[in-house]
């Protein structure tokens, strides 16, 4: 559904923004990133389907380098995952580690951010639920929201 108003995602307390992806370096060697990009989906699927990991949403772009943005719960939600032997993702990282290591076929990359109340905004016209729009609540950006300092010192939904 797409939303014609102006729109702004609230979120109740802190989370996290997990940016992650993947960049291949040598597009023949087929047999090194397909595996490095398969992963991904079996780790998303159970992250879905166990809403308790604290995971709330993602956005993904596809070209030589891989970008998905990932919005948690929590910082801690997130490192839990990270190291849980019972979760796809640790399978995953030590195969990477086995088939790829340093060789440079296949680079990856990470990046993790806390939001606090009063340290984001953000803003959605004409779109459908996306980003943390999609992870939150979604709002009409009006009643003190309409400027992007007013989204930064609104107050968080309750």
């Amino acid at each position: 559904m797409i939303h014609k108003s102006r729109m702004t995602a609230r979120m109740e307390g802190d989370f996290a923004v997990f940016l992650i992806g993947m960049r291949i370096n040598r597009p023949l060697l087929i047999h090194k990133w397909l595996p490095v990009m398969a992963a991904m989906p079996r780790m998303l699927k159970e992250l879905y389907t166990q809403p308790e990991l604290g995971f709330l949403s993602h956005e993904m772009w596809f070209s030589r380098t891989l970008i998905l943005v990932q919005y948690w719960r929590s910082l801690d939600s997130l490192l839990a995952y990270a190291k849980a032997r019972n979760a796809a993702h640790l399978p995953a990282w030590q195969s990477f580690n086995q088939a790829i290591g340093t060789d440079g076929s296949v680079g990856i990359w990470h990046e993790t951010y806390v939001a606090k109340p009063g340290t984001y905004e953000n803003i959605y016209a004409n779109m459908p639920p996306f980003g943390l729009g999609k992870a939150g609540t979604l709002v009409e950006a009006k009643s003190g929201l309409q400027s992007a300092s007013g989204r930064i010192s609104g107050t968080p939904v309750t």
